[in-house]
């Protein structure tokens, strides 16, 4: 990896050399079909012509390219020798004129890994497909090009594919004596550039608006997926969240979609959710559901799509010049999926699952020891892989929600207009942003843009509430503190909530003010006199990013009325901060799992309901003492078959806790009723055990013991799909058997057989918390093998071989010290490795002490 490595001072020396005023690039991929060449990857060729300015005669730059090998470099119509000039990741070129025409052709790699273009194999019928994703910089595994996004051009593509296939890209496409040539595009960066081909099943529809000037803009739109997911394809629900998206978008930014059609493609094993490329975004086949699934996952499907569809203004139309400013997009993004979401579509909760489960990703990420600014410092690639993070979306996400309040709707959405119309096909910086929304808000952003976008680290706000003895409130303030690594105290437009119980029981907000907390106490001047309170919210209505905490009154109330609480977004935020306390050490994690079996039944909101499901496993295989795993388990399973048994039959309710009871299935009489489950024998009114569910009861029997490697084959045998593979190798890898762990380890670590997805599911087959004695002789395996595989395989493996196989399991003070005797002996490691290192090892060190909280209060 090292060697295919760009950094941010190279970038900009090539920029400052250079303009680009085209690309051609023809691809030939005829080659995915058929048999596999008998030694070496399997290769496609690719012809790159692309025509550049040179602003000193002479001078020399490179080009990025990274391929098995290259046939001919041809620059200003003199053929350079491909041995000579090209290293194996960059063409170097001397003597440039003023104006340049370079061709390159090349014999490029189909991937496995998801990088590039991606080949993949369906096992159900054999036919074979093609995507591309380049995101940071994999476009250079495709053809030959300048990758970094500052450099942006036009494209044109030329596709040739088997007979049978239809190709997509970024223009609209049309079949020419044998070959897709697709129409030029707009000026766009390359790693939104994108092939799709193969035998996808292809839906259309079309998006029509008036125009102020009077014209109509329509705008073709297609969806595609793989054939054999073509009977679970709802495009047209797919197609509905996108028009009103596009309503959204159009009524709110006054810049129509300037990328002529909308294609949407659900590609198999896709490492990310989806990638914006104008004109064609791609998504992964995972949000095609096989099975019934609540309105959750519809909800996240139609964030996700809102998401890319914002990137076609911000991050397409108006691209970051380098990295550092990946927040202008995503964070833009992450905001304006849930903002559009909320005004557009059906899903009016989404602030609720916004506050509860993307919050949770960001407050996080910002106490790693990897935590950096919104704006970051990106050093390289490698750099600029990793801060694709939970600060990058969720906290920019986050700040961006409060930004808004701070400036007002009218001024944000008027600045974001502004910056459209103003840097349009360009490439801007942080400056860029804030000189908008200071002409629109009249507000100083460089002093928000100090405290929010330039400093690291998250802040805590705790209420501090004093009362007169006729049980009012004498005052009320609100203390701030900050980290000790990241002081910064941040100013925050909040609103606090004061709550107490009605004669029914239900817990209901009575007052509310909002105010500007800056410094390390702020009065709330608006609620003295108010009656005292039960439950005192800060941070209701979650206008700012903050971890919330309660005073010793409010957190009482919790521990006895959560489920009272009426709001669902203010319960949701109480969750969130119970949930903070537990990770930070100052709630017992048994205690965080009391309140889940007590409370969690009464949880409306299904997304909160899944996010309290998942905070509990992890309490139970991370947070709590040892000692109390066994009990803790029990007792989550008897309250998740009881909510199961009680909840509505045929409900999302009644699904969602079928799910959970399999998560942590454990006695034999929980694993006689999921075998039962399965074979029929058994039954809960109203649960149909589809193919996704089978495969989730499969997976716990199979980790236990109970269902073995026959019965696994008989599954596969029933759900022959590309799903039914991944499912039935991450069932393999659960195995409780040491023969077992050792051929996942091998087919991970010491092989490159298997492709991405095959890789993840291995993975996480492998990792079982109820294995941790057969998984503990690979703690010293990992770090022996980690620096290899980080040296010798993709970005994208060696992080999920580097954070999958990490040995949290073996969480001992033994362990933490091997990671500190690993990350010492390895302090000329690639920077992201040892990042990685970090970020796990400081999970690790947080587990620890979350179990001395719990085990400190068993007493």
């Amino acid at each position: 990896m090292p060697g295919e490595n760009l950094s941010r001072d190279e970038a900009r020396e090539r920029a400052g050399l250079l303009s680009v005023d085209g690309y051609e690039v023809a691809l030939d991929l005829r080659s995915a079909v058929g048999d596999a060449p008998a030694d070496g990857p399997r290769t496609f060729r690719s012809v790159t012509t692309i025509r550049f300015r040179a602003n000193e005669a002479g001078a020399g730059t490179f080009v990025d390219l990274i391929a098995p090998s290259v046939t001919a470099v041809t620059l200003n119509g003199e053929d350079l020798d491909p041995a000579a000039v090209f290293d194996g990741s960059r063409i170097h070129l001397e003597g440039l004129a003023e104006d340049n025409e370079l061709v390159v052709d090349a014999q490029c790699a189909y991937s496995r890994t998801g990088e590039g273009m991606h080949r993949f194999v369906d096992p159900e019928d054999g036919e074979v497909y093609l995507y591309t994703q380049y995101e940071p910089a994999d476009a250079r595994r495709v053809f030959a090009n300048f990758e970094q996004p500052d450099l942006k051009a036009p494209y044109r593509f030329a596709v040739q594919a088997p007979q049978e296939w239809t190709a997509w890209s970024n223009g609209v496409g049309e079949l020419v004596d044998g070959v897709w040539r697709f129409a030029e595009t707009k000026p766009i960066s390359t790693y939104i550039t994108t092939v799709v081909a193969g035998p996808y099943h292809y839906v259309t529809d079309s998006y029509e608006r008036a125009l102020d000037d009077g014209s109509k803009l329509v705008i073709p739109l297609g969806a595609m997926c793989r054939k054999g997911l073509a009977p679970y394809f709802d495009a047209d629900d797919i197609f509905e969240i996108t028009k009103q998206g596009l309503d959204f978008f159009h009524d709110n930014f006054d810049y129509p979609y300037p990328f002529g059609k909308y294609d949407q493609a659900f590609v198999p094993e896709y490492n990310l959710g989806a990638m914006e490329n104008p004109g064609i975004v791609t998504f992964r086949e995972e949000y095609i559901f096989r099975g019934k699934v609540t309105t959750a996952s519809y909800e996240r499907r139609a964030n996700v799509i809102l998401h890319e569809m914002a990137h076609m203004w911000f991050g397409d139309l108006v691209t970051m010049q380098w990295w550092d400013d990946l927040w202008l997009k995503e964070s833009f993004a992450d905001f304006m999926g849930s903002f559009s979401m909320v005004e557009a579509t059906r899903f009016t909760n989404g602030w609720i699952t916004f506050a509860n489960n993307r919050k949770s990703w960001a407050y996080r990420a910002d106490q790693l020891p990897s935590t950096h600014p919104v704006t970051a410092d990106i050093r390289d690639l490698e750099d600029a892989k990793l801060n694709f993070d939970g600060i990058t979306y969720a906290k920019g996400a986050s700040v961006l929600k409060q930004l808004v309040a701070y400036v007002g709707r009218d001024a944000f959405l008027e600045g974001a207009r502004r910056y459209f119309k103003r840097h349009a096909y360009g490439n801007t910086r942080l400056g860029d942003l804030l000189s908008v929304l200071e002409e629109t808000s009249g507000r100083d952003m460089a002093s928000w843009s100090r405290s929010w976008l330039q400093t690291a680290g998250v802040n805590s706000l705790t209420p501090q509430v004093i009362l007169s003895g006729e049980g009012r409130i004498t005052e009320l303030a609100v203390l701030q503190e900050a980290a000790e690594s990241h002081p910064e105290l941040r100013p925050h437009r909040v609103a606090i909530g004061l709550y107490r119980r009605t004669a029914e029981g239900a817990l209901e907000r009575y007052a509310r003010a909002e105010a500007d907390v800056d410094g390390p106490r702020t009065v709330v001047g608006e609620l003295a006199g108010a009656e005292a309170p039960e439950l005192v919210l800060v941070n209701d209505d979650d206008l700012t990013y903050c971890k919330i905490r309660f005073d010793a009154e409010s957190l009482a109330t919790l521990r006895e009325h959560l489920g009272d609480i009426t709001d669902p977004l203010a319960r949701a935020l109480c969750w969130s901060a119970l949930w903070n306390l537990t990770r930070d050490a100052l709630m017992p994690a048994r205690d965080f799992i009391g309140l889940v079996l007590r409370f969690a039944g009464r949880e409306s909101d299904i997304g909160v309901l899944q996010m309290l499901h998942a905070w509990a496993r992890s309490a139970l295989v991370h947070y709590v003492a040892p000692a109390w795993r066994e009990e803790g388990g029990r007792l989550l399973a008897e309250g998740a078959l009881k909510e199961l048994r009680f909840a509505e039959p045929g409900s999302q309710h009644q699904l969602t806790w079928a799910r959970f009871f399999a998560s942590v299935a454990s006695g034999d009489a929980d694993l006689q009723l999921l075998s039962g489950l399965l074979a029929g024998s058994a039954r809960i009114d109203g649960l149909e055990v589809d193919q996704e569910l089978r495969w989730a009861f499969l997976e716990t029997l199979t980790s236990s013991g109970v269902a073995d490697e026959a019965a696994l084959a008989a599954e596969l045998a029933r759900d022959d799909t590309a799903s039914g593979k991944r499912h039935q190798v991450r069932c393999l890898a659960s195995r409780p058997s040491a023969a077992v762990k050792a051929q996942s380890w091998a087919q991970v670590v010491e092989s490159d057989a298997l492709s991405n997805a095959l890789v993840e599911a291995t993975i996480a087959g492998f990792q079982q918390s109820s294995q941790r004695e057969l998984t503990a002789p690979y703690a010293e395996k990992y770090f022996a093998a980690i620096e290899r595989v980080w040296a010798e395989r993709s970005i994208q493996i060696g992080m999920d071989v580097v954070r999958g196989l990490f040995p949290d399991l073996q969480d001992s003070p033994e362990t933490l010290a091997a990671t500190d005797a690993w990350l010492s002996a390895h302090e000329q490691a690639a920077p992201a490795l040892r990042r990685l290192v970090l970020e796990a090892r400081d999970d690790l060190a947080r587990a620890l002490r979350a179990q001395d909280c719990d085990t400190a209060a068993a007493g």
